[in-house]
């Protein structure tokens, strides 16, 4: 019997790649004959991990496990393998929020949402790393069992030494807001930076936007954030485009609050980000957001700029405030921590290799 992992793209860095690879490391670890299968390998993926999916012919006794998040043809071929199936679903953006914008993503969206129901029946179990996502499957009528399983991460990469010059450039004494994530519509960066603009405006002129995250293939969204910056007269906004990951540990470790407008998540890594490196965070509540933050945080039922700012600002300057925050986030990280997360991973995988039925 073999595990296989498969997936559409296996990418250096982000947060599918990420769990695939830790599923790996674990199952390995565990004495499984394991591997991830994928149409696009991100080179820097050590060798002999993974390997292309064009050759891959499975069997009656493989497990195999497929990563779920967009639009492939790889979908349906995966409903045709032979083999026990197993669905880890990470969400997919609703294709409304790519519209006008980058046309290609927003037909990638549409066919995986397409897929996402067509394989409804197709699998044989199913994790999801959030309630949110959990809740889409069961009302497509997944007739699998659908359990939640959080995103494997290992926080002992955020332990590396950070890029010491960006520390140096954001430890100047201004008050860092920060926001990480890709340039996308969906992230809603025109609502970080309005709120920041109002909070730079009425609280603390001193103080600094630091957006963290690539605008490949959205280049049209990231002119609009520019020209809205430029019209609302925000200064001190920082786009720093795709980083190492060093660079952003030191967009991190300078950091003072961290601020989520989002309306689309599945599940929002940068969450625990922020609580690993004592960053308290404010929040919109939507999609998964309140589902990761679980009772952390706080959490924004709408969106008025001139109010975040002040919930902002109210952050930042009372410290028994901040401190209750700090506290609640510290403790709902350990929910998330590897050995935690691991074992609760076997328990899943080995209950479904038990249950032949």
């Amino acid at each position: 019997m073999r595990i296989l992992q498969i997936m559409p793209t296996l990418a250096y860095g982000d947060a599918v790649g990420n769990d695939a690879l830790a599923i790996y490391r674990l199952l390995k670890s565990k004495g499984y004959e394991t591997k991830i299968y994928a149409e696009i390998i991100d080179k820097r993926i050590p060798r002999g991990i993974a390997g292309d999916i064009g050759g891959l012919v499975t069997g009656r006794e493989d497990v195999l496990i497929y990563h779920m998040s967009t639009g492939s043809l790889l979908n349906a071929r995966f409903a045709k393998m032979q083999g026990r199936k197993m669905m880890i679903y990470h969400n997919i953006t609703p294709p409304c929020f790519y519209h006008g914008y980058h046309s290609s993503m927003e037909k990638l969206c549409r066919d995986g949402r397409y897929a996402l129901q067509y394989l409804a029946d197709e699998v044989d179990y199913a994790l999801a790393d959030s309630e949110y996502n959990a809740k889409e499957l069961r009302k497509l009528h997944y007739c699998c069992s659908v359990d939640v399983m959080p995103i494997l991460l290992s926080f002992e990469d955020y332990e590396k030494q950070p890029d010491a010059q960006t520390v140096e450039e954001f430890g100047d004494g201004k008050t860092n807001i920060i926001f990480t994530g890709r340039i996308a519509p969906n992230k809603k960066q025109e609502d970080v930076i309005n709120a920041f603009y109002h909070y730079q405006k009425y609280y603390n002129p001193d103080s600094r936007l630091i957006l963290v995250g690539s605008y490949f293939n959205m280049e049209g969204y990231y002119e609009q954030l520019r020209d809205y910056v430029q019209k609302l007269g925000a200064k001190d906004v920082v786009f720093t485009g795709h980083v190492s990951f060093e660079k952003m540990l030191g967009c991190y470790h300078g950091a003072d609050l961290f601020l989520c407008m989002s309306e689309h998540e599945g599940f929002c890594v940068p969450l625990l980000e922020a609580m690993y490196f004592d960053i308290p965070i404010v929040a919109y509540q939507s999609s998964a957001i309140g589902y990761t933050l679980g009772g952390s945080g706080i959490l924004l039922d709408k969106k008025n700029p001139l109010e975040t700012a002040g919930v902002m600002d109210k952050v930042i300057r009372d410290e028994a405030l901040r401190n209750r925050i700090l506290s609640k986030q510290r403790k709902r990280l350990q929910d998330f921590g590897k050995e935690r997360t691991e074992r609760l991973f076997m328990e899943k995988i080995e209950g479904f290799l038990k249950n032949e039925g």
